[in-house]
């Protein structure tokens, strides 16, 4: 029996075909929940459920954009449908930017990475919460970011995504914690993980940034992000609300 009180809990992860959210879907199965595997990719998402299933735990696959409203209402559907309700929401699925800087930024950029990393899981949230109010608990918890701590970890777009993550990871902290829903957030620094960078070296944020990237120290497996986010969501933190854990080596205290 788990000691973490998720046995039998239905949990969506999403960007769970790859990288942290892989590791996160696998970790809480282990943990006898069951998990809604949410991802842009097909092979990597169904991948994930095999697993899951071959280990003896339940999952389901829901693919799509999490940008798209329609997207993200078949997925908590999903998860209520088959899995008698939602009580841990994992928002991970994100992008990164370019590295650009303010004046290098265009709107596509801009418009993708906000739109991938902060509206997407506002989307995801809001169509969650009614069940967790319905049910008078729940768990969601993020992936921000070391970029949500500081402005030298990544480009414009990318850095202002993320700190808008922890700021609506502060807002429902506030306006929910009477109703039984803890939200938190892992803030990762570097991490082995399929995400990549399309950057130009020789544009001005790359040029800045690359000053800074000593600072890291070591990379991360994605199995350690994944252990700090099965610990926000278990009854282990029952009383942490509205934090936002850096697992990053101690890059934030550098």
């Amino acid at each position: 029996m788990s000691s973490t009180g998720l046995q039998g809990r239905s949990v969506v992860v999403t960007g769970a075909g790859s990288g942290i959210g892989r590791a996160a879907a696998l970790a809480f199965a282990r943990e006898g929940a069951r998990v809604l595997v949410a991802d842009l990719d097909r092979e990597g998402a169904e991948g994930v459920v095999a697993a899951i299933a071959a280990e003896g735990g339940t999952a389901r696959a829901v693919v799509g954009d999490l940008g798209e409203q329609q997207v993200v209402d078949r997925v908590v559907e999903t998860a209520v449908a088959e899995f008698g309700g939602l009580h841990v929401l994992v928002n991970n699925a994100g992008i990164m930017d370019r590295f650009s800087a303010a004046a290098d930024t265009d709107d596509a950029e801009w418009e993708r990475v906000l739109r991938v990393n902060l509206t997407a899981p506002f989307l995801l949230t809001r169509a969650a919460l009614p069940h967790m109010l319905a049910a008078g608990r729940g768990a969601i918890v993020f992936t921000a970011s070391e970029a949500a701590l500081r402005g030298s970890a990544a480009g414009t777009a990318y850095t202002a995504s993320k700190h808008g993550v922890v700021g609506l990871v502060k807002s429902l902290a506030v306006m929910y914690r009477a109703k039984g829903i803890r939200a938190n957030a892992i803030a990762p620094g570097g991490t082995a993980t399929s995400i990549r960078v399309d950057a130009r070296a020789d544009t001005h944020g790359p040029a800045v940034l690359g000053g800074h990237a000593g600072n890291m120290g070591r990379i991360a497996a994605a199995e350690e992000q994944a252990a700090a986010i099965v610990f926000l969501a278990s009854d282990a933190a029952v009383n942490v609300n509205g934090a936002v854990l850096p697992v990053d080596d101690g890059w934030s205290a550098v």
